[in-house]
């Protein structure tokens, strides 16, 4: 029964795995992205920017996941039969888009707070050397600032990335087959508990690996000393 029992949970595994892997391709780059705009001297960006976090910020991840959902209808009244037909895919694969794009978008505004607290942290003198020795403003970034910033932001990544894991169960909201819709459908199929307790570990197996992952890059940098 071990074996039917696992078997059930790897296709919840794999669409886990699948959430979180494109969130964090995606959230990364653009939140990279939102946190330049956020620090803009064009204010009207700035202050867009600075609005949309705070919102994305404030609101519970299912709220937005629900809104993403009900876009399609509400913008352009269509159905998700509808968008699912036109894209080639089927309406559970919808869906599951659908939770991929808010997890993106709330994801990067997590990111680019990050990614700005760690850029605003590199000493000022730092851009100055760079202007001195003749760098463009994108080579003092790329050669001077960016290792600082990575190390600066290093361990807030981690926790946002473990906290990504563990979040992805909220992919149950669209009625997406993750991890723990997997194992709480096989323990009213097996009649038992221990799906639940294979999920949690499946859960923390998948966070340990990150944690490793995540100290060895600080070990890594650990020489470069700001």
């Amino acid at each position: 029964m071990v074996g039917e029992i696992l078997l059930s949970l790897l296709q919840g595994f794999g669409n886990t795995v699948l959430l979180f892997a494109v969130t964090l391709v995606l959230a990364l780059p653009l939140g990279l992205i939102i946190s330049f705009g956020s620090m803009s001297k064009f204010k009207p960006i700035k202050y867009v920017l600075k609005v949309f976090i705070w919102i994305i910020r404030g609101t519970p991840l299912m709220l937005q996941i629900l809104l993403v959902s009900f876009l399609p209808k509400y913008l352009f009244a269509s159905t998700t039969k509808a968008w699912a037909a036109a894209l080639g895919l089927t309406v559970q694969n919808m869906l599951f888009v659908f939770v991929m794009i808010a997890f993106v978008i709330n994801y990067a505004c997590y990111f680019s707070e990050i990614f700005r607290a760690g850029i605003e942290a590199v000493p000022k003198g730092q851009y100055e050397a760079g202007q001195v020795l003749g760098f463009t403003k994108w080579q003092i970034f790329y050669k001077i600032v960016l290792l600082q910033v990575i190390k600066n932001i290093l361990p807030p990544m981690s926790n946002e990335t473990i906290t990504l894991v563990k979040d992805t169960v909220l992919a149950f909201t669209l009625s997406v087959v993750d991890l723990l819709t997997a194992a709480k459908e096989a323990v009213n199929n097996f009649v038992t508990l221990s799906p639940l307790l294979y999920a949690a570990i499946f859960y923390l197996v998948f966070n340990g690996l990150v944690t490793v992952v995540f100290n060895k890059l600080e070990k890594t940098l650990s020489y470069y000393k700001v």
